[in-house]
């Protein structure tokens, strides 16, 4: 039987790899089985202060299933201008980040990464994303459970009740 060559689209987020902070290819099956928290990041932006929120989140809940995966964007207001270099530099230096980075990628416009496609897709809104800290609930199926505005800061009860809910499935 011949096939296309095509490959099939995408059914969870374990389908992808990324590009970690460091340049090194990482897939994202390695998280398989986890709740998975994915946020669009930004250095310079009025919510940048949510990496605190952020890691504090991740250090509460990472030993009970939960990882966050960061993933810079200069796609609002030019709020993310620095090398993936720079970038590390000042979430570990101002922040003390230690989830998982990823290399800077566009989540909207003609270069949107296909991750982002495949998240907006598979949200319960399929609107493009409004700004920097939109955050995307995985559940341990690697399908996408909800999705949040960046107002919805990461302490938030509806943000801390569906990752709750998601790690309780």
């Amino acid at each position: 039987m011949a096939t296309s060559g095509r490959r099939s689209e995408p059914s969870t987020i374990y389908d992808f790899k990324m590009t970690n902070i460091d340049g090194r290819a990482v897939k994202l099956s390695r998280f398989k089985g986890k709740v998975i928290l994915v946020v669009n990041v930004a250095s310079k932006c009025g919510y940048t202060p949510q990496y605190k929120g952020l890691e504090a989140l991740y250090k509460e809940k990472k030993d009970k299933g939960f990882v966050i995966l960061g993933f810079p964007a200069n796609n609002f207001g030019a709020q993310e201008p620095g090398s993936d270099a720079e970038i590390k530099q000042f979430c570990t230096g101002k922040y003390d980040v230690t989830f998982p980075m990823f290399s800077k990628i566009s989540v909207k416009g003609d270069d949107e990464h296909p991750l982002y496609k495949w998240l907006i897709e598979n949200s319960d809104r399929h609107d493009d994303i409004e700004w920097n800290f939109t955050k995307f609930v995985i559940g341990k199926d690697g399908k996408v459970f909800k999705r949040f505005m960046s107002k919805d800061t990461p302490d938030s009860e509806q943000v801390t009740q569906a990752i709750d809910e998601a790690l309780a499935k």
